[in-house]
């Protein structure tokens, strides 16, 4: 029976949400009553967090495949990092993990481009939003990104890490977002909107907005980990 391995932790609430639809979509697909095999790695978020704001990425990467090597370890057959942000060193991580690795950015791009999207807004930490990871993978699909304006992406950033992964879910925090999604696709023209921090889905779930679809990282990422556990 395959064994998936989540680099869980970073952070604690979206790894929560990570297990519970992991167990749901696997018993909803298979249709048995059976229940998966998942080993979770549950780090340290601060240590991301400090080598991430140092950008001490070689550090980073040395650390998480630490981490990686400890699923290995445990049994797992592949795995995947349960956050958007550690991706910013992840083409490192595929080349030496011991485990085939399932980026939460290349599913991303594959429900984008299903959905015939060619403008996306891009939310996340400061890291996601300024970093090349995601238009590196997005432009070969000929998909343009856009991220909000320097005040947009410092309101984003400090709600997220104050708030966010702490738990805490506030309805002005949630408007405010809305509010950045609504300027964003009168300037800029966006067709929808990636939720690239994993917590992001968990204050935005609720909201219903047909004009700019969300496309939502944590259950794309979870449908394909469920997807490599079936087969």
């Amino acid at each position: 029976m395959t064994t998936a391995g989540i680099i869980g932790g970073i952070g604690p609430e979206s790894t929560q949400e990570y297990y519970r639809l992991i167990i749901a979509s696997y018993r909803r697909r298979k249709g048995d009553g059976s229940y998966p095999r998942v080993i979770v790695n549950s780090i340290d978020l601060k240590t991301v967090v400090d080598l991430m704001r140092a950008n001490r990425l070689v550090e980073l990467a040395d650390h998480l495949l630490g981490e990686l090597r400890r699923l290995e370890r445990a049994g797992a057959d592949f795995g995947a990092l349960a956050a958007n942000t550690p991706h910013i060193v992840f083409d490192t991580l595929r080349r030496e993990s011991p485990i085939p690795l399932i980026s939460i950015v290349e599913v991303t791009r594959q429900a984008a481009e299903a959905l015939g999207l060619k403008r996306i807004g891009l939310f996340g930490t400061r890291y996601t939003m300024q970093g090349r990871f995601y238009p590196e993978v997005f432009a070969p699909a000929g998909i343009t990104l856009v991220t909000p304006e320097a005040g947009e992406q410092d309101y984003i950033h400090e709600k997220y890490m104050t708030e966010l992964v702490n738990g805490v879910f506030l309805p002005d925090t949630r408007q405010g977002l809305m509010d950045i999604v609504e300027r964003m696709r009168t300037r800029e023209g966006i067709e929808g909107v990636i939720l690239g921090g994993t917590e992001l889905p968990l204050i935005l779930r609720d909201v219903e907005d047909g004009e700019v679809p969300f496309l939502d990282t944590t259950r794309l990422h979870v449908e394909q980990i469920v997807a490599r556990l079936l087969s």
